[in-house]
């Protein structure tokens, strides 16, 4: 609640008073203001053309500068419909099926072709939980796609059909040569996709590089992901779809928000660069398998964990169990430790744990710092590759 300022109160005259039986009369007073006008009027005219007569260019100034406030500015924006145009027709709705019952929709677009077969991107959360997947274009058919493979930390899926009939492609476009503040919109299927499916919604590229710890288990932060933020309005249902720039070519893919009360326009996606180079890798069945150093993780921070293992709430990643002859079990890691740094990275929870490890390659050798009976020990590890 705002303080409520205190100010006094001028007080007003009471009406009935004006009798002023030593001052002068009404008409008296009334007449010596009209004359002081007049008098004031003439002076004042008189001044101005002494200014003219004396000083011709400062009275030119004067005027071009009063014309110069008082000029008109129009701003046009004729939108982006011809960006939308570009590559609507790309833009799917991705509908998820269990035992052939629709469990849940999203949104994708088609980014590749090769011969007659055309490759889709959409989110790995739109489509981990079903067996089966079609696509719905804009003119309202509906295909059976193939599952490519997808990365639930990446957030990315690969879908693809093959086709003889011409299917539209976006243009992929560079987030890294997209600066803040440059018009970006989004195309999707938020809410219910049989209302609202192919809106678009526009805005800016609020920032670069976000770092945003999300869920890939559904109950607690493990793992960071380097996103780009838009207040581009982004809704259930417009996961998996593109985010674009004015040229409508593809600069991300969107893929959540925050939604709490108080928080409006920070939606997030993909960078392009790094979901083409997962689906690149997908398409060649290269191998996507991280590294991995063969402990279970809980927080340090918090306060049960703590007192269970007899140490204090820390900053850090407290190691509840180590695997039998994993590289954590060769480096002489045990239960009970509390990793605290990678590589000269400090570590503060099981998300920064997770991010830093996975810039390292399998059969990569790191330096662990980590805490046993309150003294800091330190111990080379090679990481093997995940299962």
């Amino acid at each position: 609640m705002e303080d409520n300022k205190l100010e006094y109160v001028e007080p007003i005259p009471e009406k009935g008073n004006t009798n002023n039986k030593n001052g002068l009369g009404v008409g008296k007073v009334i007449a010596l203001i009209i004359f002081t006008a007049i008098i004031s009027v003439l002076i004042g005219a008189g001044a101005l053309l002494l200014i003219f007569h004396f000083y011709p260019d400062f009275a030119r100034d004067t005027v071009t500068n009063i014309t110069k406030t008082e000029k008109e500015v129009t701003v046009t924006d004729t939108g982006i419909a011809d960006a939308v145009e570009k590559i609507y027709d790309s833009v799917v709705v991705v509908k998820t099926y269990q035992r052939n019952q629709l469990y849940a929709t999203g949104t994708g677009f088609v980014y590749k072709k090769d011969n007659n077969k055309y490759y889709l991107l959409t989110n790995y959360h739109v489509i981990q939980s079903g067996d089966s997947v079609g696509v719905v274009f804009t003119d309202g058919s509906e295909e059976k796609v193939t599952i490519e493979g997808g990365d639930k930390y990446a957030d990315l899926a690969v879908l693809s059909l093959s086709s003889k009939k011409e299917i539209k492609v976006s243009e992929i476009g560079s987030s890294t040569e997209m600066r803040v503040g440059d018009t970006v919109f989004a195309i999707g299927a938020p809410l219910d996709y049989s209302v609202y499916s192919w809106s678009v919604t526009r805005g800016i590229l609020s920032g670069k590089d976000r770092e945003v710890e999300v869920s890939t288990n559904g109950y607690q932060s493990d793992w960071i992901m380097q996103v780009l933020q838009t207040d581009a309005a982004i809704n259930s249902g417009n996961s998996g779809g593109p985010l674009c720039n004015a040229n409508g070519q593809v600069i991300g893919i969107n893929n959540m928000k925050l939604a709490s009360t108080g928080i409006e326009g920070m939606g997030f996606a993909i960078p392009i660069e790094e979901a083409t180079s997962y689906a690149d890798a997908i398409i060649k069945g290269e191998d996507l398998s991280r590294p991995y150093i063969g402990i279970e993780m809980a927080e340090a921070s918090n306060i049960y964990n703590a007192s269970r293992y007899g140490i204090s709430a820390m900053d850090g990643v407290l190691i509840a169990s180590v695997e039998n002859n994993s590289p954590a079990d060769k480096a002489g890691l045990r239960e009970g430790d509390v990793i605290t740094e990678l590589n000269g990275t400090a570590i503060t929870d099981i998300p920064s744990l997770r991010y830093q490890l996975y810039k390292c390659k399998s059969g990569d050798t790191i330096t662990v710092k980590y805490l046993r009976s309150n003294k800091v020990q330190s111990s080379k590890l090679t990481l093997g590759s995940s299962k």
